[in-house]
């Protein structure tokens, strides 16, 4: 029985959401292919007519997953709160691809680091919206800078086996950040 495009493109789109929600959680070496089919409810010998390759399908999951990672927000500070907050500590397989993903991605093939480099210059520039700044090199500078400390924060809160600590990292930053946000940039201001 032929499948119709239609439904190849949603079992390709379904293979890309169960190796993405995979992959955060565990990293690339630990999912094979099997899992991955396993858990997009599909078998294992319909895999490569779809990708290649594992190389290919890390590849394609992190481009979905760049596209995904959206700031939907009117403002920095908002951002800053969602993203470093216990939820998104605590939900590996739907969190932050970038803090999961980018120890791993550094030892893969072109593909997957053009992917990440990708999203990560995408991140700049919708931050560079938000961020705080008198230009736009300043606003670039604070766009990177708060998305570094942001990915960092939330990898430390999660490596931690500490969970007031962990806890205490997400709140110190996010009160770090926020005090330099706009906000904090018009209260400082003379009238």
């Amino acid at each position: 029985m032929r499948v119709s495009r239609q439904q190849v493109e949603d079992n390709k789109r379904t293979i890309l959401e169960a190796a993405g929600r995979l992959f955060r959680e565990r990293g690339f070496e630990a999912v094979t292919v099997t899992d991955v089919m396993k858990s997009a409810g599909l078998t294992h010998g319909g895999f490569y007519g779809y990708f290649k390759s594992k190389e290919e399908l890390i590849t394609q999951t992190l481009a979905a997953l760049q596209r995904q990672s959206d700031l939907r927000s009117a403002d920095l500070a908002t951002v800053v709160e969602r993203y470093l907050s216990p939820e998104h500590r605590d939900d590996f397989g739907d969190g932050c691809p970038v803090a999961a993903l980018a120890s791993e991605a550094i030892r893969q093939p072109g593909g997957a680091r053009h992917e990440m480099t990708a999203g990560l210059r995408r991140q700049f520039e919708r931050l560079s919206r938000l961020a705080p700044g008198e230009d736009e090199s300043e606003r670039r500078r604070a766009a990177i800078g708060n998305w570094a400390t942001m990915v960092g924060a939330l990898i430390l809160a999660r490596m931690t086996d500490d969970p007031d600590l962990s806890g205490e990292v997400l709140e110190e930053t996010r009160a770090w950040l926020v005090a330099r946000g706009p906000a904090a940039d018009a209260t400082t201001k003379e009238p």
